[in-house]
């Protein structure tokens, strides 16, 4: 027999409970009404989620498989039909790599990437440090800083090719002016690579910088005033306080910047078209003229997929490193 429980009322008089069995079939009945809202809720967010991945799909998976299905065909996109000739390409690409420069485009882009990331890196953290003050000059030359990375890359490359002329070039009138000769800034082969990171820094520095600073200005102040109630100095402070605090910013800055860095094209086919004798061609630049120039799109789907590779390899070393060393909860 099903228990009554019985609850007294201010008036003293008596209200009847319902009963367990009751109460179990309520819960029962509630039950389903919760799970089907549960799941109009989740294909309701579902259906959000599909025109993101719709275009995410054709924008960036679908490309890479036809990348793929190129690379296993003879197409020269001078004929309209082509066939497939299973891994001929990948053999070409792995018997040739030194006597096509696809070495040489390797090492030179790592080169420049290299010198770019510690210039970027450095100079912008440096110029973060000396300008993390709420002042009205400061904030000037904050702006100063910055102000080259609104410029598009292909003006800034027209902008020097001007300044770095080797007979009428800004740079050089200055050098004779102060009765040094001049300098092949970019009609050397050892000398034309680093004129390249010279200029893509000065567009790139401000960025860094600005990113730093914010993570500056998001530090707490109580680490500070702890390290000066010890008596420690600017450089103890910066070492063991700023430094380890900047981890996350500049574990997100190499990233970033390094991904951006690889695939750098603008510059060098501006300046210098990959020269002289080929100092520096980067990889990218390479894929260009491989497709557009040589219409080889089989091999250069090769080289690009190869390059993708590489790329995705170095950032998944990154992140596991990042994931190790980094703190990110101070």
């Amino acid at each position: 027999m099903n228990t009554l429980r019985v609850r007294v009322v201010s008036d003293g008089s008596a209200a009847a409970a319902v009963s367990d069995s009751q109460r179990q079939e309520a819960q029962k009945s509630r039950k389903p009404r919760r799970r089907t809202k549960y799941k109009r809720e989740n294909f309701f967010e579902f259906l959000c989620v599909v025109p993101a991945v719709f275009l995410i799909v054709l924008l960036n998976h679908y490309p890479l498989m036809e990348l793929v299905r190129y690379s296993l065909t003879d197409w020269n996109m001078l004929k309209k039909t082509y066939k497939y000739v299973g891994l001929e390409n990948w053999k070409w690409f792995f018997t040739t790599m030194d006597t096509n420069h696809i070495l040489n485009s390797f090492k030179v882009t790592v080169i420049y990437t290299v010198a770019h990331l510690a210039v970027i890196i450095l100079v912008g953290l440096m110029c973060a440090l000396l300008l993390n003050r709420m002042t009205k000059s400061f904030a000037f030359m904050r702006s100063v800083i910055f102000m080259p990375h609104y410029i598009a890359m292909s003006s800034v490359a027209i902008i020097f090719i001007w300044l770095t002329n080797e007979n009428y070039g800004v740079f050089n009138y200055i050098l004779k002016l102060l009765g040094f000769g001049p300098v092949p800034w970019l009609s050397s082969s050892s000398m034309a690579i680093w004129t390249l990171v010279m200029v893509a820094s000065w567009r790139g520095i401000g960025y860094n910088m600005l990113i730093y600073l914010s993570a500056m200005q998001g530090i707490s102040r109580d680490y500070y005033e702890a390290a000066e109630l010890d008596g420690a100095s600017k450089v103890s402070v910066f070492r063991y306080i700023t430094l380890p605090l900047l981890a996350p910013t500049t574990a997100f800055l190499l990233v970033t910047q390094f991904i951006s860095s690889m695939k750098v094209y603008n510059i060098v086919d501006i300046m210098t078209s990959g020269g002289p004798s080929h100092s520096t061609e980067v990889l990218v630049y390479m894929l260009y003229q491989m497709t557009f120039e040589d219409y080889r799109i089989d091999r250069a789907s090769v080289v690009a997929i190869v390059f993708f590779l590489f790329l995705m390899v170095v950032t998944a070393l990154t992140m596991k490193w990042q994931d190790r060393k980094v703190n990110y909860d101070a």
